[in-house]
């Protein structure tokens, strides 16, 4: 069986933690690293790939795992689609998936290739549960709880704004989906506080929940990668009342996350050209090998 030839596209904690799924993946192997500095100063555990800093570089690329900050995603997937290969990402700013779907599904037909967006495991796999929830109760209410836990992506957005040396994004559940944001961060020279709680607040992914925003001398004493999520829907089945579902998951962030975006970059070789998010996919297709082998095992 030929084997899936991904590139890690990216070297922070989400794409580290990718290539030690791609590793324990039978059917892949990996075409390349490509980071921002090259091959310069190579960590050490990258020793058998090829580091490059331009995907361009690396040959016979299947599919490329965007492991990049959220809003540089579409930017790499333009670049990369019309080179003939296919991309995932985990894009996670859930207001804005349809606008993105949108804006890469054209350049993904006219160049015959498939991109997966917002495969994280919240947007992601967690969409997937909350799908099939509603569709076992089509009429009711659900709740997404997320935490106690570090979130990357609003990690990643506070140590971009002005001031910022370092920083951490607790999200803190409170119940029926509202959500608590304790913000650690470590300030450069001359930065004041309350400039950077302004900045931080002012942000999209903040702005619709209560945020605190504390000084600390070093991220890496508060930083632990452990989060969770609680899912629950209260609902109807057809006319029957009272119906309740409930999902929960404790998890490293990041490991599950290289886990999913291997997963979809797997399903993107079995799709038509186009852009899909997760609840798009047939979850069997992310699963190595063949269908009739998994519904014997499965179904």
């Amino acid at each position: 069986m030929k084997k899936i030839r991904a590139a890690v596209v990216g070297y922070g904690n989400i794409g580290r933690y990718a290539i030690q799924a791609l590793e324990a993946a039978p059917d892949f192997e990996i075409a390349g690293i490509v980071r921002r500095n090259g091959a310069k100063d190579k960590p050490l555990e990258l020793t058998p790939y090829e580091v490059v800093k331009d995907i361009k570089e690396l040959k016979d690329v299947d599919v490329a795992i965007l492991s990049t900050p959220t809003r540089s995603c579409e930017e790499y997937a333009r670049m990369i689609l019309p080179l003939g290969i296919n991309t995932v990402d985990s894009f996670d700013i859930h207001t804005s998936i349809p606008e993105y779907r949108k804006n890469l599904m054209p350049i993904c037909k006219e160049n015959g290739r498939v991109s997966v967006i917002a495969a994280g495991w919240d947007p992601g796999s967690d969409s997937v549960v909350r799908t099939l929830m509603e569709s076992l109760a089509p009429k009711g209410l659900s709740y997404t709880n997320f935490g106690p836990g570090m979130s990357m992506g609003h990690s990643v957005c506070v140590r971009s704004k002005e001031g910022v040396k370092n920083a951490l994004s607790v999200t803190i559940p409170l119940g029926e989906g509202i959500h608590r944001r304790m913000v650690y961060v470590e300030l450069e020279d001359g930065a004041k506080l309350e400039e950077v709680t302004a900045l931080i607040k002012a942000d999209p992914y903040f702005a619709n929940d209560e945020t605190h925003v504390y000084a600390v001398d070093s991220v890496d004493n508060v930083r632990d990668m452990g989060h969770g999520v609680n899912l629950v829907r209260k609902g109807v089945s057809g006319q029957t009342q009272n119906q309740r579902l409930e999902f929960n998951m404790s998890i490293n962030n990041p490991a599950l996350t290289g886990q999913v975006l291997v997963n979809v970059a797997r399903a993107s070789m079995r799709l038509q050209p186009g852009c899909y998010t997760m609840v798009e996919i047939p979850v069997i297709d992310m699963l190595p090998g063949e269908r009739d082998e998994w519904i014997g095992k499965l179904v």
